[in-house]
């Protein structure tokens, strides 16, 4: 697994570029993040929180938020993506994924606001979790979300993702993706940096 420092956690951020030209900072969540992130979430749509969450919410319950803004413990992680608009730093996505050794499977899930679905943030977020996977020395990254959840749906089969019924309950689909990547070919390179960082970094899937 990737060694990673939590107290210089700028070195971790991406800067992408959306479909439709925005310049889109993914960075990890942290304590200073947790009004605008409860400030996120109640503004997503009844339904983009419903599939998100898999279930009603109006927001983060506070027990949940304190584990977004806190990376790291359990091997689990939580991003922003980020616009500039008129000056100020907004949040316009989210994912929060988590590492299993015994498995070498990265899970996630993720949301975009309902404003800024359409510009290819999505897209650009996915592929993001995917280098922080092969970085990991992941197996494969995957998730399950609700059946009905068409835009998840469509972001994930237009990546190459898999699908298959989600173990345990049948109103669930899981999508999922191999990651075969060496280090010295991740695209981001941040991820590709920490990658390499790993001892017998050679190849993700080295024994």
């Amino acid at each position: 697994m990737t060694t990673m420092r939590f107290d210089d956690l700028k070195q971790y951020s991406d800067v992408l570029r959306a479909r439709s030209g925005e310049t889109v900072t993914v960075r990890f969540v942290e304590p200073r993040d947790a009004e605008a992130l409860q400030n996120y979430f109640r503004a997503l749509t009844t339904r983009s929180r419903y599939n998100r969450f898999l279930g009603a919410a109006s927001e983060l319950p506070p027990s949940l938020l304190d584990q977004f803004i806190h990376i790291g413990e359990a091997d689990r992680f939580s991003v922003v993506a980020t616009l500039r608009v008129d000056g100020h730093e907004m949040i316009v996505g989210e994912a929060r994924y988590a590492f299993d050794l015994n498995t070498a499977g990265i899970e996630f899930g993720l949301s975009i606001d309902d404003r800024w679905q359409g510009h290819g943030i999505g897209k650009a977020l996915l592929k993001n979790l995917e280098c922080r996977a092969a970085s990991f020395g992941a197996d494969r990254l995957f998730g399950d979300t609700l059946r009905s959840n068409d835009a998840m749906i469509s972001l994930a089969r237009k990546s190459g993702y898999g699908f298959m019924p989600s173990p345990g309950d049948w109103k669930l689909v899981r999508f999922e993706k191999p990651i075969d990547v060496e280090p010295r070919d991740i695209p981001c390179a941040s991820w590709k940096l920490a990658a390499l960082s790993r001892p017998l970094a050679t190849s993700p899937h080295a024994s």
